[in-house]
């Protein structure tokens, strides 16, 4: 619908960008004042009237009057189409202009920021600086207080140590009294000892003197005894008297042996004493000699501890000294640190005045944006409006619709020493829809319906034609082919790659869309049914893709069935003998398709590892009737994947594939002179040429909706081919084929209706 959004929303087909107002009825763009509309003004509803005008026939037959009554309509139409350009050139302008305010403000914005940003990062640099410097004081000042505690800590450790050294210097020093007079009273005592042991040694003397003395007498007497033996006889009266006196002198004997051995026995008591003397002076000179070095030691490390002290001392004082310098300089920098917090405040203001005129210059930002999306809308809309009137001008017209595609490079493709060889223009007239060749230097403009660049997906292709693809539903018959060199991308554009739901093709996403919308329809009363055929023309022969004896009759060398084409009187075509398939579902044409496409006919060439040796033609019929309207509708839609057009020299073909190239080069040219008939509007037009060309005769001379789509290829040693198919394609884009007519009939259909292919 003309006016209606992407989003739901209803919208006047026309407006102004500026302000967003609405034009009205009466209204127009100061810039179509002096235009060649001569002030005539169109409103959605005068469009949509255009649209919807149907021609007044008062007598049918009446050839002039309908060719007059369609020029007047065609001139409306054209002159609605220039009012509408001159409308989108004013919204061009405006919509520059909005830009160009929007380009202004959003500069002034960005200046502010930026300059905002680096206020900002000056302050933000100034606060991390001071915030690195306070930290770092803080640090110092925290590790002067741990050093200056550390300090006071040994200095206390070293007071208690002292106080320690000092007791046990005290505790060492009468220790050292007590040994010095238990030293003092040990010698006395070795003294006293010594003197006894002279003493005892002296009377041993005496006691040995005397012993020898006595030793000296007993032999003395002895000889005396001897002597008085001998003078026995003489001294016999005097016996008696010796006797007494020898009795006396054994007892003294007795009594001084008694008494060396109590001396004796004294003696070796006095020398155990000694020894024991000796030992204990012996133990306590040894201990007077460790306390007189550990004294020693003590003296040095009180020393030490003295000196220790004394270092400490002064660094404590040095340590109070820097305290205080730093506790001067922490006031200082909580000064600055102060100052610099009353400036961030400042610089704080001044950034919220500045955000609150960014967040304006943001809102008037937003609000053109928004403007300027509303106006790329309207935009969008009247473009969608210009894309209706334009085909249905075409329509009209009944030209054959072209759509070119080009594929990306794939790997294996050479490269061009000239640069690009496909440009696209940017112009407004013809975005999307022109295409540049470039070749040996010179330039070739092509322009078609719509161009699709190498990045496009098989969605954005579809989405161009699925309004088409629709129409077959509406009860018109409608074609889409694909036509090129081979390995330009026509298979896959129409079928895609198996496997992958992103890249189907055009007939699997036909399908789709076409049984989604039977199903959707129901509700409006609306019942459906379906019947689907598959062939190819290969060599010239027919060949039913669909037929389940087809393998046998080919193997064995025996000719298959033979097919006919036949065109009845209603512009309808019929192939005698093809199988026909009703459907209820996209998985069902899906089976038939993976079956017919084993069917085809492939082959490997130079140019393309499986290239397409046949014509393909895929068809389906639509029947539909309205339960509550008693309506019927009969479309039909043929998806077309011809082959593709190669020459001997690059494809290297010999043998089967030489035959087949020469077939398809054949019905290719054919095709080429049907489009050249048709374009000079001959009287005769060569349909029975070939096999193709007869099948497509609704498609190119009947009533029906037709699309073709040109593949061509960016490799660079294909850019002849390339140019040739593009040529082709614009004198197909030029042919006029007739007005498309909608089928629709109150009769029953016939039960042994055959697939049509017009």
């Amino acid at each position: 619908m003309v006016g209606t959004a992407n989003n739901g929303r209803f919208r006047q087909a026309f407006s102004v960008v500026n302000g967003g107002q609405d034009l009205g009825p009466n209204s127009a763009p100061a810039s179509n004042a002096g235009s060649e509309c001569g002030g005539i003004e169109f409103t959605r509803e005068d469009v949509e009237a255009l649209l919807n005008e149907k021609p007044k026939r008062k007598d049918r037959f009446n050839l002039k009057e309908r060719c007059d009554n369609m020029v007047e309509y065609i001139k409306r139409l054209k002159l609605c189409v220039k009012w509408f350009q001159e409308l989108e050139g004013s919204y061009l302008l405006e919509q520059e202009k909005l830009q160009n305010t929007l380009d202004s403000a959003e500069q002034k914005c960005n200046e502010i920021e930026v300059l905002m940003k680096n206020k900002e990062e000056e302050l933000n640099s100034i606060i991390m600086e001071l915030r690195r410097n306070y930290t770092s004081l803080q640090e110092k000042f925290t590790k002067e207080e741990s050093d200056k505690l550390a300090a006071m800590d040994c200095l206390a450790r070293e007071k208690e140590a002292r106080l320690n050294i000092e007791r046990s210097q005290a505790s060492l020093s009468e220790e050292l009294a007590r040994a010095q007079r238990d030293l003092l009273s040990a010698n006395q005592k070795i003294s006293s000892l010594n003197d006894m042991y002279k003493r005892l040694q002296e009377y041993n003397t005496s006691l040995q003197q005397y012993n020898g003395k006595l030793h000296t007498d007993l032999s003395t007497v002895e000889d005396e005894l001897k002597r008085i033996e001998k003078d026995k006889a003489t001294m016999v009266e005097n016996l008696s008297m010796l006797r007494g006196q020898l009795t006396m002198s054994r007892a003294s004997q007795d009594e001084a042996i008694k008494q060396k051995d109590a001396l004796v026995n004294e003696a070796a008591c006095l020398r155990a004493e000694l020894y024991q003397v000796r030992d204990d002076r012996d133990r306590l000179q040894s201990q007077a000699q460790a306390l007189t070095t550990d004294m020693v030691k003590y003296k040095e490390s009180s020393e030490k501890y003295s000196a220790e002290l004394d270092i400490l001392t002064t660094r404590t004082s040095e340590l109070e000294a820097t305290c205080s310098s730093q506790n001067n300089q922490l006031k200082r920098l909580h000064t600055q640190l102060a100052t610099a917090e009353e400036k961030l405040q400042l610089s704080d203001s001044s950034a919220l005045e500045t955000r609150t005129e960014y967040e304006g210059q943001k809102k008037l930002i937003n609000e053109l944006q928004t403007r300027l999306a509303d106006a790329e809308f309207k935009l969008v809309e009247g473009e969608m409006l210009r894309k209706k009137l334009h085909n249905t001008i075409l329509e009209l017209k009944g030209n054959i619709r072209v759509f070119c595609r080009v594929r990306p490079l794939l790997p294996d493709d050479g490269i061009s020493t000239e640069g690009k060889i496909f440009t696209y223009p940017t112009s407004t007239e013809i975005l999307g829809r022109g295409i540049d060749v470039g070749q040996n230097g010179q330039k070739h403009s092509f322009t078609f319906d719509q161009v699709f660049m190498p990045d496009a997906t098989q969605d954005d292709v579809f989405v161009e034609i699925s309004q088409l693809v629709q129409s077959a539903l509406d009860g018109y018959k409608v074609c889409i082919f694909a036509y090129g060199q081979t390995g330009s991308g026509k298979t896959y554009t129409m079928m895609g790659r198996p496997g992958n739901p992103e890249q189907k093709g055009l007939i699997p996403r036909s399908l789709e869309q076409i049984f989604q919308t039977r199903q959707a329809l129901k509700a409006q009363g609306w019942r459906y049914e379906m019947q689907v055929s598959m062939l190819e023309i290969y060599n010239e022969t027919i060949r039913d893709l669909l037929s389940t004896n087809r393998s046998s009759s080919t193997d064995n060398g025996v000719a298959g069935k033979q097919y006919a084409i036949k065109h009845d009187g209603n512009g309808n075509t019929h192939v005698s003998d093809l199988t026909i398939l009703d459907v209820r579902s996209a998985k069902e044409v899906s089976f038939l398709l993976d079956q017919a496409e084993q069917s085809r006919s492939v082959g490997k060439t130079q140019m393309n590892e499986q290239s397409s040796r046949s014509h393909f033609v895929f068809t389906l019929r639509i029947f539909g009737i309205n339960e509550s309207t008693e309506q019927q509708v009969q479309g039909v839609l043929n998806l077309i994947d011809l082959a593709g057009s190669e020459r001997l020299s690059k494809s290297g073909s010999t043998g089967d594939r030489l035959k087949e190239t020469q077939a398809i080069n054949k019905s290719l040219s054919s095709l080429s002179d049907v489009i050249f008939a048709l374009a000079k509007k001959e009287d005769h037009i060569p349909f029975r040429n070939s096999k193709l060309t007869y099948l497509l005769q609704p498609c190119l001379g009947g009533d029906s909706k037709t699309l073709m789509f040109v593949n061509i290829s960016p490799d660079p040693s294909s850019v002849g081919e390339s140019l040739c198919s593009l040529r082709f394609a614009a004198r197909v884009n030029a042919c006029e084929i007739g007005i498309p007519r909608r089928q629709t009939n109150n009769n029953v259909r016939p039960s042994d209706s055959r697939l049509s292919y017009g």
